[in-house]
């Protein structure tokens, strides 16, 4: 698979969409407001720019959410929740409890490739921005996603496998590294990588070979 290239661009301000138009879709709203967290930065960011870019006014947008906060947390939600998904999918196969973290892996970093704008605004910002009360939903979503991950951890610690660390801070490290992969292919897209296949392959290979033994 080649390397996802991002490609940021100034958000495109549409037509206003006529009195009458139908259901404004929550989905539109959340795709051209991500485009613009990037963009301009979450503080750049406004709800002006975000109903413009969709074609509708402040007052139309605030139908469907109460601020900018909300907007983002719901983009976070998303994300999460299918990796939550792909998770609790893989974890219920009856395979090996190694083969089962490499699949986890290499669907969390195919899913980062595919969504480069999804995956910078929801796994490369601090979060700084929200308040902690707020982001109470999202960040318990995300527990529960790497709760998941973790399980099989446990069953390779439990076995006597791991050759360094504990279940908790070899989950964590497999995590970090390939987030580390998939941000520079994000990020660094004028770098010329080899192909992400490979890459993905070389860093799996590396890590789980490194820690679990046979």
């Amino acid at each position: 698979m080649p390397v996802v290239t991002l490609v940021l661009k100034k958000p495109h301000k549409s037509a206003r969409k006529p009195k009458g138009d139908g259901h404004l879709r929550r989905g539109e709203i959340l795709a051209a407001a991500e485009k613009i967290f990037i963009a301009e930065g979450y503080a750049g960011a406004t709800i002006r720019k975000i109903a413009d870019a969709v074609g509708v006014s402040s007052t139309a947008l605030y139908m469907h959410f109460r601020d900018k906060d909300q907007i983002l947390l719901e983009i976070s939600d998303g994300a999460i929740e299918r990796l939550l998904n792909l998770n609790t999918d893989i974890g219920g196969r009856p395979i090996d409890p190694v083969s089962r973290v490499r699949l986890m892996l290499e669907a969390y970093m195919r899913f980062a490739l595919e969504n480069p704008n999804t995956y910078e605004l929801v796994f490369c910002g601090s979060g700084a921005s929200i308040s902690v009360d707020k982001q109470a939903g999202t960040l318990e979503l995300g527990d529960r996603c790497f709760e998941k991950f973790s399980e099989p951890f446990r069953e390779i610690a439990a076995a006597g496998r791991l050759r360094s660390g504990t279940a908790q801070s070899a989950a964590e490290v497999l995590w970090a590294g390939c987030h580390g992969l998939v941000s520079l292919l994000i990020t660094k897209p004028n770098r010329t990588w080899s192909s992400s296949e490979e890459l993905m392959g070389v860093m799996l290979d590396g890590l789980l070979n490194g820690l679990v033994t046979d």
